[in-house]
């Protein structure tokens, strides 16, 4: 017994001792002691690969003197820090010459103002408890700017001794931090992409048309007598467009504070707690936070949204949306409608021309701020038919949206519950809804109550009606939605009797990850085949194209390879031209292909040597280190030598990700009657041409005509295209602001905007005995960075630039004056320009300014892409014999 009560009095002594001599957790100062420090944080703004020489920013310094102020003694670790700024200067954070120097002769009063300069050097107090920011102690009055500084130098103050991963707050706001301690030194990793704070941000959803950002921390401090005897920290972040690695700009921030002697300082105040201390040294000081606040911008001197649009409307005329001017223009009054109020937007609507009133619909709906859509909605009557041009580039815009949200949907769902004038639109308004799902959905809103109401709305749409054109409707907007509760619907329609329905499900089966759609290959290899019912020849290749897409199996193959035998001799080509296609490419399915293709009964001659005109090839369009583009040309004719399908599609693939950039397709039926020909299916089907186009998302086909009576008016029209999609989109859209941890902030802004003109047309001349299908896109893209760092008092950055504007065109020639027809193919491009831009500023809000420009220009010649080799020599003869 005795011996138990003499080791619990030993285990109470060490543990008592241990408490009162424990090992520092974070830094302690001295008591009664003054330390004088100098301080530094510098911005440099610059594009990605610049050096700090040609960087601007501004760069802040000053003499800190930091002291004890009260220690709980209780613990060591539990003190309360007074800093004091004084002897502060401004200037740029590299050298200049006289006249570039926006801050030569000023002084730190003349910048900032005898106000703010005051504020800058009073006092301010900060509670450490185990080295971290327990309190942030200032004046609620003092402008944010000033705290935000004050709050950069405290953040210097905030480490731990020992290694580890924690979760701090400073004024970067609530970050996973991990330290490494080496004797001596302390460094300091902080996670910057995990970092939550109030600040808002957006980005575009998709990876290739995206912005990527690299963000790195790291302070490294070293101690002397268990404080700070210095700190250096230097943060990164790099923006870089995904399709053009080029067009990037970064900013450093760097923080410096170096410990250049001691001295005797005041006294430790005496109190029990830190708030009654802190009363006692200025009751006017308060606990405001150590994340950084909110800082909004005033732009002195800018231009107001009518006065912007005066200047730029020309630019936005139809004549000049192939012009890279539009996209410029177009970028920059989305910058501008987004900081205008919903007078000042229907101000300019109001205003607008007849001609440029689409391109302004395009960037107010682009603009995506609850002030530009109260606007938008409040500027347009739906009720009224005749404004089907303004009402569907409303809806378009929103389809293309950047970062749309719940209250976006929520209009249109609106919309389409009441009254509309166009049927057009009606279609238009549900399709663009399964995109706007889609996207939701991607941000992880699937469940918001809005997108909700709109997924019942549209998985049970096809069953709820049977108009044709409604099913279709409901069909496109589960195609654009990519629900996967939508695939059993999508796979029961693909084997409607109607053939569009098939091709709609089919085409959107397609568009799923593969293994979304393992259990409905089944269902898709009985259309093919044709088990149960005959169907047409688009519903059949759209089959095909589902199977091959869809990692098929050697059995499934084989089994396809057999039967092309006997195919209409005109989809035997295509099949056979597709199967080659794939193999040629390196397609995923390529490996299967070449496996099955050694078995002497799937791979002989009587399947491979027959004739036809109908065709597939894939080729690249452009390779580079950032974007690889390719495109692809599927053409299948009747066995009359009539166009039954064009597609043409053009990817991109970046930063590991696939995109469909753009799909041209055209449909046509019946016009064997031209010629007196038999169509291959059984049933009769109504002459019928169509055209619909993609850009990432499932817009509403184009009908050129349907009907005899409609099909024999084309003929005698003189061909002229049919426009598709006409008006300028935003690719591209980042917007951020970047809290540095020197307590200043960086606004990011990355914008792609793509002006186009696609249009397509069928001529067809019973005279000549010659049908052309075209389809041509006309376009100009204009991408633009710039980051900024904007201190109330002054201002700099930078802005990147990329500018292109090129054409394609798409032509099909088919003579029917002898059997087998003539077909032609070709795709061109035209010689294009590209335009690099660098800018880069510095100014005073005294108006006082210096800016740099630079410029890279360089040409990409045109060409004609190549295809397969058939269609060079057909198109030999077609010129030959137009000649």
């Amino acid at each position: 017994m005795l011996t138990a009560a003499v080791f619990l009095l030993c285990a109470a002594s060490a543990l008592l001792a241990s408490a009162k001599g424990a090992a520092a957790v974070g830094p302690r100062l001295n008591n009664n002691q003054l330390y004088k420090f100098s301080y530094a944080t510098e911005v440099l703004v610059d594009r990605a690969r610049g050096s700090k020489e040609g960087s601007v920013g501004p760069r802040i310094s000053s003499d800190v003197k930091v002291n004890l102020v009260w220690r709980d003694p209780g613990s060591k670790d539990d003190q309360l820090v007074q800093l004091a700024i004084s002897n502060v200067k401004i200037e740029l954070a590299t050298p200049r010459s006289e006249k570039d120097n926006v801050l030569h002769g000023a002084t730190a009063e003349s910048v900032l103002g005898k106000n703010q300069l005051a504020a800058l050097t009073k006092p301010f107090l900060v509670h450490l408890k185990n080295g971290k920011t327990k309190a942030f102690y200032s004046y609620w009055a003092e402008p944010a700017t000033i705290k935000n500084l004050k709050r950069g130098l405290a953040s210097l103050l905030q480490l731990q001794l020992n290694s580890g991963k924690v979760i701090e707050n400073d004024v970067s706001g609530r970050c996973i931090v991990q330290y490494k301690a080496i004797k001596g030194q302390v460094t300091r990793t902080k996670n910057l992409a995990q970092c939550k704070t109030e600040e808002t941000r957006f980005t575009t959803h998709s990876k290739v048309l995206g912005v990527s950002r690299k963000s790195s921390s790291v302070t490294v401090f070293t101690l002397e007598d268990g404080f700070i005897r210095s700190a250096v920290a230097e943060e990164t972040h790099l923006f870089s467009v995904n399709v053009r690695r080029s067009t990037a700009a970064k900013v450093v921030s760097r923080q410096t504070l170096t410990l250049v002697g001691k001295e005797a300082g005041p006294l430790e105040v005496a109190g029990k707690n830190v708030d009654g201390v802190v009363k006692s040294v200025d009751p006017k000081l308060s606990a405001v936070g150590i994340v950084a606040e909110k800082i909004k911008s005033h732009c002195k001197g800018c231009p107001s949204l009518f006065e912007h649009w005066q200047a730029e409307k020309k630019q936005l005329e139809p004549a000049n949306l192939s012009k890279v001017t539009a996209p410029r223009s177009f970028l920059a009054l989305i910058q501008s409608i987004r900081k205008a109020s919903k007078d000042e937007i229907l101000k300019v609507l109001k205003s607008a021309s007849k001609t440029s009133l689409p391109q302004v619909v395009d960037a107010v709906t682009s603009s995506q701020t609850p002030e530009s859509l109260d606007a938008m909605l409040e500027f347009l009557n739906f009720t009224n038919a005749k404004g089907l041009v303004l009402q569907e580039r409303f809806l378009y815009a929103c389809g293309f949206a950047s970062h749309p949200n719940e209250r976006m949907l929520q209009a249109l769902l609106d919309i389409s519950k009441g009254k509309i004038g166009s049927n057009e639109i009606k279609e238009s308004v549900v399709i663009i809804m399964g995109a706007l799902v889609q996207k939701l959905c991607q941000k992880g809103g699937c469940s918001l109550p809005t997108v909700e109401k709109v997924k019942k709305m549209i998985l049970d749409g096809p069953d709820s009606t049977s108009v044709e054109s409604k099913v279709q409707m409901y069909l496109l907007a589960l195609k654009n939605s990519l629900l996967p509760e939508a695939i059993p619907i999508l796979t029961k329609y693909a084997e409607s009797e109607v053939g569009a329905y098939s091709t709609i499900a089919l085409t959107a089966l397609q568009r799923y990850d593969v293994e979304f759609i393992t259990s409905e290959e089944r269902t898709v290899n009985r259309i093919y085949h044709q088990n149960n019912k005959i169907y047409e020849k688009n519903v059949r290749a759209a089959a095909a194209d589902v199977i091959l897409s869809s990692n098929p199996t050697y059995m499934e193959v084989r089994i396809c390879f057999c039967q092309s035998g006997t195919l209409p001799h005109e989809m035997n080509k295509y099949m056979l031209s597709k199967i080659q296609d794939i193999i040629r490419f390196q397609m995923p399915a390529s490996k299967v292909l070449r496996q099955a293709m050694k078995d002497m009964i799937s791979h002989n001659y009587d399947r491979f040597v027959k004739v036809g005109s109908s065709s597939a090839f894939s080729g690249f369009m452009a390779q580079s280190a950032d974007v690889t583009s390719t495109y692809s040309l599927d053409i299948l004719y009747s066995g009359s030598g009539i166009l039954r399908r064009s597609n043409m599609n053009i990817y991109g693939a970046s930063n590991g990700a696939m995109l469909h950039g753009l799909q041209v397709a055209i449909e046509a039926q019946g016009l064997e009657t031209l010629i007196a020909a038999t169509p291959d299916e059984e049933e009769d089907l109504e002459s019928f041409a169509g055209m619909s186009a993609l850009l990432d998302i499932q817009l509403r086909p184009v009908t050129f005509f349907r009907g005899y009576s409609d099909l024999s008016l084309s003929i005698s029209m003189t061909g002229d295209p049919v426009n598709v999609v006409k008006g300028l989109i935003l690719l591209s859209d980042h917007s951020e602001v970047i809290q540095l941890q020197s307590g200043l902030k960086a606004s990011a802004e990355f914008q792609g905007g793509l002006a186009i003109d696609i249009s397509g047309g069928m001529e067809i001349s019973l005279w000549y005995r010659e049908s052309k299908t075209s389809v041509n896109n006309r376009g100009a893209l204009a991408i633009s960075g710039n980051i900024t760092v904007d201190l109330d008092f002054l201002r700099a950055g930078v802005e990147v630039r990329f500018e292109t504007e090129a054409s394609l065109d798409f032509i099909t020639t088919v003579q029917f004056s002898e059997y087998p027809f003539l077909v032609c193919m070709q795709m061109e491009k035209s010689t294009f320009p590209v335009s690099e831009y660098l800018t880069k500023y510095e100014g005073l809000s005294s108006g006082k300014s210096v800016v740099s420009r630079k410029r890279r220009r360089m040409t990409v010649p045109g060409s004609e892409f190549p295809l397969h080799q058939e269609n060079s020599n057909m198109c030999k003869k077609v010129f030959d014999s137009s000649w």
